[in-house]
């Protein structure tokens, strides 16, 4: 096969070594495009997702920078969309409110009935609770990017080290060892590592940022749920 590909006109592009590739090449690097299809939409909906989560938490921020009481701060974003922010402090009231019945609705800090200390404790494991539950939720598929990421370049190299296979037992069955009957055989089977970090460069770098704006996510709400409590300690509800 090598010979007869001598004996005719050399590929000069990488075009026309993907054209003239073998079976197998053609397979891995058509596994490496679907990788590279679905990581690149997976990048645009975590960038999607992550800018709308901003934008709702400045929404949200801003109305609770309105107010000044606790049941006054939850009556303003309940009005708002859904978003993890509203959902924590919807969970942690109504959990408040399953412990003491009626205690958003005193308005005398005499009436308040503190919570007990294991209480305390039960309310701060369920914001712990709650913040993990939305870090999950933020961090779906994003391990993808990370297994795109590590895959890839294996794939190549699977692809590279099949491709130098059959051109050696090409040149085997021509007789021929010469540089001009090698060169076309490995250069085809290099395409598939040069295509698989292509594939594997993005998909890592988007995994990094992506993994760095989970954490700054859920420090955020982590820091919000401290918030809420410290608020009900101030108001002496806890």
């Amino acid at each position: 096969m090598i010979l007869q590909q001598v004996g005719d006109a050399l590929p000069s592009t990488p075009l026309e070594l993907v054209s003239s590739a073998d079976l197998a090449t053609h397979v891995v690097l058509a596994v490496l495009a679907l990788f590279s299809v679905v990581t690149g939409f997976l990048v645009v909906m975590k960038w999607w997702q992550f800018r709308r989560v901003r934008r709702e938490a400045d929404r949200f921020f801003g109305e609770l920078e309105r107010t000044v009481r606790l049941e006054d701060a939850y009556r303003a974003v309940m009005k708002l969309p859904q978003s993890p922010y509203r959902r924590l402090l919807r969970e942690g009231v109504n959990f408040f409110s399953e412990l003491r019945p009626g205690a958003l609705q005193q308005t005398a800090q005499a009436d308040y009935t503190p919570l007990a200390q294991t209480q305390l404790e039960v309310l701060k494991m369920m914001f712990s609770k709650e913040v993990s539950a939305e870090r999950d939720l933020m961090a779906r598929f994003i391990p993808w990017l990370a297994t795109i990421g590590s895959v890839s370049p294996l794939l190549g190299l699977l692809g590279t080290v099949l491709g130098v296979m059959n051109a050696f037992l090409g040149i085997a069955s021509g007789g021929s060892g010469n540089i001009s009957a090698v060169a076309p055989g490995v250069a085809q089977a290099l395409i598939t590592t040069v295509m698989g970090l292509m594939v594997a460069i993005p998909a890592v770098i988007s995994y990094n940022i992506f993994v760095n704006r989970l954490g700054l996510f859920a420090g955020e709400l982590e820091g919000f749920a401290q918030e809420i409590v410290g608020t009900m300690a101030r108001e002496g509800r806890v």
